[in-house]
């Protein structure tokens, strides 16, 4: 099956954050970590949850401010310090009422593998780990916190006929 065709059921969107929704680099200033979002990335977040998808983050990560600034997007869910994710996932399963049939996921790195395995559509950055390149149905032609968010979420909602809406534009 195509990959264009397989994001006409997509209904629900996951992603990790060092990696995919940024460049993975870790910034230590003042004993402090900062890391980069791309605005592109955060844009088509807010635009997907106005548009009616669930948008959820996992990460093994625990920047609240990372948490706080996805959150004010419009993210549903942001779940911090993921040891499993596979289990946070089942549980977003459980409590949001959606199948794996319906889950665009993207990760970059081994900690994605088993949720990436699951769900309907796995996808990863240009710059993924090789096991993560190997089970992605597929793979963005951004780095990860180069837009590669953006480009999944715009080509979903394209197929659905959902991108560029009026509608989405007036917050």
């Amino acid at each position: 099956m195509s990959y264009k065709l397989q994001l006409s059921s997509v209904t629900t969107f996951i992603f990790d954050v060092d990696g995919v929704l940024t460049d993975g680099k870790v910034h230590l200033i003042n004993n402090e970590v900062v890391r980069t979002l791309n605005s592109r990335d955060g844009y088509a977040l807010q635009y997907a949850a106005k548009m009616g998808f669930l948008v959820f983050v996992i990460t093994g990560g625990n920047s609240t401010a990372v948490q706080d600034r996805l959150l004010k997007g419009g993210v549903k869910e942001v779940v911090l310090k993921a040891k499993n994710k596979l289990n946070v996932y089942d549980n977003l399963k459980s409590k949001y009422k959606f199948t794996d049939s319906e889950v665009l996921y993207m990760g970059d790195d081994i900690p994605d593998f088993n949720v990436m395995k699951q769900v309907g559509m796995a996808t990863c950055p240009k710059n993924a780990a090789v096991e993560i390149k190997k089970i992605a149905t597929y793979q963005s032609p951004y780095n990860g916190g180069e837009h590669c968010v953006r480009d999944v979420i715009e080509q979903t909602l394209r197929v659905q006929d959902k991108w560029f809406k009026t509608e989405a534009h007036e917050w």
